[in-house]
């Protein structure tokens, strides 16, 4: 099994057992404790995992960290992404870019583009864009500030969008699941889904490692995603079904040694 292959899988392990120690994933895995020990290192990093004495368990908040700190996981893999997500963007399109860290690396991509319109909830997404010298408009919900994300949510922000309609939106998620679709752990989820209904095709950006992952609160299901951008160590085992619901996927990057 290929290190991020079984990485994904303990991930899964956990999400079924809650915590566990170190022997007991070697021998479910039939590997070392070596290394098991280097792939906890490396989801520790990626903010997935916590190592306690004696044990490891799921960080349970590794879906809602402050985006300063989200932007540095995985981000190789997201800058891979987030620029396959720009050639699908043509001068005129109008966008709305939710707030996850993946969707922002987008932002510099965009220079090459002119009369855009691009609406977003991020107040770092908006940063960024005035930042570019093209030709564009940027317009940006009401709605209470949340700064954890630094993005604006609430009733008015939902009822905004509903006023519009645009070309595509870009959506990161925090989870995704076969039967429970485009997940979030974010619990003002609202907005993520008027924005869904605001746009004519939904593109969801998401790392492998996202996959088989369901966190609490749903943001639409797979049924409404017409294209997936991820890498090229998801798991086979969801490719097919992915594709069997109809979602065109990009696959990025090189598959690990």
């Amino acid at each position: 099994m290929k290190p991020k292959h079984r990485q994904a899988a303990i991930v899964d392990y956990l999400h079924i057992h809650g915590k566990t120690t170190v022997d007991e994933l070697a021998s479910h895995f039939a590997t070392t404790g070596t290394t098991i020990r280097k792939d906890l290192t490396l989801l520790e990093e990626e903010g997935i995992v916590l190592r306690t004495y004696g044990g490891v368990l799921l960080n349970r908040e590794e879906g809602d960290q402050p985006m300063d700190r989200k932007t540095h996981i995985n981000s190789a893999r997201k800058q891979q992404i987030s620029r396959a997500a720009a050639t699908l963007i043509h001068d005129g399109d109008s966008l709305i870019f939710d707030g996850g860290s993946t969707v922002l690396q987008m932002v510099p991509h965009l220079a090459q583009f002119n009369n855009i319109t691009v609406m977003t909830n991020s107040l770092h997404i908006v940063n960024a864009l005035v930042e570019l010298n093209n030709d564009q408009t940027i317009l940006m919900p009401g709605g209470t500030y949340r700064k954890k994300s630094s993005t604006f949510h609430g009733s008015l922000a939902e009822d905004t969008f509903k006023h519009f309609n645009f070309d595509t939106l870009f959506i990161g998620a925090d989870g995704v699941d076969l039967n429970g679709g485009v997940t979030t752990f974010n619990e003002v989820y609202g907005v993520s889904q008027a924005m869904c209904k605001a746009a004519e095709r939904i593109i969801l950006l998401v790392d492998s490692s996202k996959f088989g992952r369901k966190s609490p609160n749903v943001v639409c299901t797979l049924d409404a995603v017409d294209i997936l951008i991820t890498d090229k160590d998801i798991l086979p085992i969801y490719l097919q079904p992915l594709k069997d619901k109809g979602i065109k996927i990009i696959l990025v990057g090189e598959d690990d040694e």
